[in-house]
């Protein structure tokens, strides 16, 4: 009898070869790495439940600034975990707020870093929410004030990307507007586009300490269950001005990402969050997992669905990796 069928094992002979048929790559270029700048002096604190992820005040900022240059990391997420809190939040916005401290500092010192300022309230308000509460309901509309509020100052600051994850109705729309009017229309905005409402925060919430004290996030964050929800919520941010798309979580929702990528004409960003990289972690030190074929693996995996940028808490392991490699 004689077979008719491919040799696909002939491109995949040797690592050479591999290589050179290989459709999807990875760079330092690809990665944003989340910061936690602490209020506070002499802290360097390591998150339990995120090993390798530190906590750091402005007295520790260069030594992380440092590492994360001598990595290749060119762009960084800020969030800030104030001494003080109140209900709307002020900390977010006032000038001398520790991501606007922080951002002034690292734009003096290490001028080419690419800052994305996190827009969001939950770090800074004491009920722990993304916008403005009355009794058990998030306000909506009261929210933007604060939001528009909050990228003015980030911007002010010298912010280079404005990233709003606080999953408000309108927030892009006003956010832009806001940007508009103060001056600042070369600013681009990097909306948290689709955000499901996710068991893998968990450990994000220890990191930025920023839980909700009542309820959950659901009534503004997406249902999991839902694929044709997410169209419509990035639709409506590309519609208001949105210069970038995210995807969050990354991992659990590949099929969201490649959703987005065909049908949205903007950079596509998959956030590779807490959770995902906690499992690893975790696995790893157990011996079930060898770690840095899975982080890659992970990593590979969000470039094949589509993102164009990674926010991963792993950027420094996989910089080290791929120079190893």
């Amino acid at each position: 009898m004689e077979l008719q069928f491919s040799r696909h094992r002939r491109l995949r002979t040797s690592a050479n070869m591999r290589a050179l048929v290989r459709e999807n790559h990875l760079t330092p270029d690809d990665f944003i790495y989340p910061l936690f700048i602490y209020e506070g002096e002499n802290i360097r604190r390591e998150v339990s439940s995120m090993p390798g992820v530190f906590q750091v005040s402005m007295d520790n900022l260069k030594a992380e600034m440092d590492d994360i240059v001598a990595h290749g990391i060119k762009s960084v997420l800020l969030f800030g975990i104030p001494t003080t809190k109140d209900e709307c939040g002020t900390q977010a916005f006032h000038d001398h707020g520790i991501i606007q401290v922080a951002t002034r500092w690292i734009k003096k010192h290490y001028p080419e870093i690419i800052i994305v300022a996190d827009t969001c309230l939950c770090e800074y308000t004491s009920h722990g929410h993304c916008g403005m509460v009355e009794g058990d309901k998030i306000l909506n509309d009261e929210s933007l004030d604060l939001l528009v509020k909050t990228a003015i100052a980030q911007a002010e600051a010298g912010a280079d990307i404005i990233a709003p994850s606080n999953m408000m109705d309108g927030f892009v729309a006003a956010i832009r507007a806001g940007l508009d009017e103060a001056g600042f229309k070369d600013i681009p905005i990097m909306s948290y586009a689709v955000k499901y409402a996710s068991a893998f925060y968990g450990p994000f919430r220890e990191a930025a300490e920023g839980a909700p004290q009542f309820g959950d996030r659901k009534t503004y964050q997406m249902d999991p269950a839902n694929r044709m929800e997410a169209f419509r919520e990035a639709e409506s941010d590309v519609a208001e001005g949105a210069d970038f798309l995210i995807v969050k979580p990354g991992m659990p929702y590949l099929d969201i990402v490649r959703d987005v990528k065909n049908n949205f004409n903007l950079p596509v960003v998959a956030y590779n969050v807490s959770g995902e990289y906690s499992m690893i972690k975790a696995a790893a030190a157990n011996g079930w997992v060898d770690e840095k074929q899975t982080v890659m693996e992970m990593l590979i995996a969000f470039k094949r669905a589509g993102a164009d940028l990674i926010i991963t808490y792993a950027a420094k392991d996989a910089c080290r990796w791929l120079k190893e490699d």
